[in-house]
């Protein structure tokens, strides 16, 4: 069941980037193909060029098309960086409660970031290779959180770091360093990302050559991750360790501080490559207007091609306290729109190339759709042309040139919109929380009724229903149905000289032994007392009588250690199949109660067969 659940849940990469793989590995593939393919994402083409641009500082002319991109970063940096993309857009947040998914993907991103520039100053690999495979190291940690959010959390309550992975091997058959080993591979990453990455999960880095030089690489990015997210009181701790692991990788200490010291800006610019910027924006020193509560803060989208309208109007706001960006065209203002999803843009109407009435019809036909609130900018009142805008999709309009007053009291009346939208979606979500928690308790109630609490195996309602539904299968597909009704001999005993504390040791014992005797489609109930069923669908009689044998042979040859008993722990067991004669589920039931009286009328601890009569 774990497997088929994992299966079906890992991360997968989005619709686009999926083409983008496929297409990618075939042999055939164009480079004016994949870039037509890209440039069907506006959002995922413009996150490609900042990649391609962000390193560049001035030393080159800016990267301004795909295809241009393509040739300086290479296919195989492309595609993955594609990858890295779609699994941040799909899994920026999740129901695994537990799991801290924004302190996840900083983390990946500043081992990202310094796995490149450590590249940039020991090349191993391609520096923007190595910054995907920054990004993705720890991947199976948010799998396990994808395919098991409930099960997750509360592995992630119990353990600390150190004994995270037995805990989850443990709870799930495998753990986030083999899951990540997994994913990367079925990914197509190259087969040396993969050692050297396995290799640096391992506490002591073994092997020589590339493998190993990148193992040791990425060990220390990981712990300048953590250096760099750590409080300035954790980061005392982690100072020796981290200047061990520099040495390793021959760096002294001039060379990790300028590691350490040298990475803002690029953390600063690869957040908004990546998207994830908006997590940062309540640490910015941003002046607060007076009365403004943090909450009433927009973030504000700004398009106009008039420079001096753009840095008038984006003082004021941000005056006030909203986050403001502004661009100079309606596809520089979508592009960023898609990206970074502003809860409000302010557009002029007049730009070229694209205008604010089509960006007005891009966005909502976006998947930001009606969660932006649109104010139009025009230098008309024309009934015309506004009826036009409004049924672009317009939420309001300011005649030019603004008034800054009014401009404001426009936005305080979309504050009341878009605060509304969000106390609904938060509504919302509650809902749908309290629908998966009744779900879970529901679920978790139902197993409650059809388990015997002190065996842990399924109990007399549970083997009633069970029974009724092998049975009418077995006779309208015409197959065999057995069952064994086992009694332990002589339990009254136990109960009697050694206290039932010791009785019920006895009952947990012997029901891990049957448990782990029959076969995987055998069902083994507990009725009551010391009283068990067994249903063994696909099973003659004959056949039956092998199994209850091997049973009843376990149950006394496996004594249970911990108790000292006045005679060994055996069992009597009755065996009745449905042969034509038996008419109906109480019959069969009645024929394996007559065996099992038949057991104990010559001796107890043996098995008998109802077809083989007194």
């Amino acid at each position: 069941m774990h497997k088929q659940k994992l299966c079906d849940s890992l991360p997968t990469p989005s619709r686009t980037a999926a083409a983008i793989l496929s297409l990618a590995q075939r042999e055939d593939v164009t480079a004016e193909a994949l870039a037509q393919l890209i440039q069907t994402d506006p959002a995922l083409t413009g996150r490609i060029l900042r990649f391609a641009n962000a390193p560049a500082k001035g030393t080159r002319r800016p990267i301004a098309s795909v295809i241009d991109a393509m040739n300086l970063l290479g296919l195989q940096a492309i595609r993955q960086f594609a990858l890295s993309l779609s699994l941040i857009e799909a899994h920026r947040e999740g129901q695994c409660e537990a799991f801290d998914y924004t302190a996840y993907w900083k983390r990946s991103l500043a081992c990202a970031i310094t796995l490149q520039t450590i590249m940039a100053q020991a090349p191993t690999v391609a520096p923007k290779e190595a910054f995907t495979l920054g990004l993705l190291a720890d991947v199976g940690r948010l799998a396990l959180a994808t395919a098991w959010p409930e099960e997750y959390s509360e592995c992630l309550r119990q353990a600390h770091d150190e004994r995270l992975n037995a805990l989850e091997r443990e709870r799930f058959a495998t753990d986030h360093d083999d899951l990540t080993l997994m994913l990367l591979t079925d990914w197509g990453f190259p087969q040396v990302f993969i050692d050297a990455l396995k290799c640096s999960q391992q506490n002591e880095i073994l092997e020589e050559g590339r493998t190993g030089r990148l193992a040791r690489q990425i060990a220390l990015a990981r712990r300048v991750a953590d250096y760099r997210l750590a409080d300035e009181s954790q980061r005392i701790g982690l100072a020796p360790a981290l200047a061990a692991e520099a040495r390793k990788c021959n760096l002294d200490d001039e060379d990790l501080a300028l590691l350490l010291g040298g990475q803002q800006e690029e953390w600063n610019d690869w957040t908004r490559v990546i998207g994830i910027a908006e997590e940062d924006r309540t640490t910015t020193t941003e002046p607060s207007g007076p009365g403004l509560q943090a909450e009433e803060k927009l973030h504000v989208l700004l398009a106009d091609d008039d420079p001096i309208m753009l840095t008038r109007l984006s003082r004021q706001l941000e005056a006030d306290g909203h986050h403001v960006a502004s661009r100079r065209d309606g596809e520089a203002a979508l592009e960023y729109a898609l990206e970074h999803e502003p809860e409000m843009v302010i557009t002029d109407w007049h730009m070229k190339p694209m205008n604010g009435l089509a960006l007005c019809k891009a966005l909502r036909a976006s998947a930001l759709g009606s969660n932006v609130y649109i104010v139009m900018l025009t230098a008309t009142e024309s009934e015309d042309a506004l009826v036009e805008a409004f049924g672009a999709g317009i939420d309001d309009y300011v005649t030019k040139p603004p008034s800054v007053r009014v401009l404001k009291a426009r936005i305080r009346a979309g504050q009341r919109i878009i605060s509304l939208h969000k106390k609904l979606a938060r509504e919302r979500k509650e809902i749908e929380r309290y629908a998966s928690e009744l779900a879970a308790a529901n679920r978790r109630l139902e197993l409650m009724a059809h388990t015997d609490p002190l065996t842990g195996l399924p109990n007399r309602r549970y083997a009633m229903g069970k029974l009724e539904r092998e049975w009418a299968e077995a006779r309208t597909f015409g197959r065999p149905l057995s069952v064994m009704v086992l009694d332990l001999d002589w339990f009254k005993s136990i109960n009697d000289t050694l206290g039932h504390d010791a009785g019920d040791q006895a009952l947990v014992h012997a029901a891990r032994v049957m448990r782990e005797t029959v076969r995987s489609s055998d069902i083994v109930c507990r009725m009551g007392g010391e009283e068990f069923l067994i249903i063994t669908p696909d099973t003659s009689g004959s056949s039956a009588l092998q199994t209850a044998e091997r049973i009843r042979s376990a149950i006394e040859r496996r004594q249970p250690g911990e108790l000292t008993l006045s005679r060994p722990l055996t069992a009597s067991i009755g065996v009745a199949d449905s042969t034509s004669a038996t008419a109906s589920v109480k019959d069969l039931l009645l024929k394996a109660d007559d065996a099992l009286y038949h057991v104990k009328q010559n001796g107890r601890n043996g098995v008998h067969y109802a077809g083989h009569g007194a």
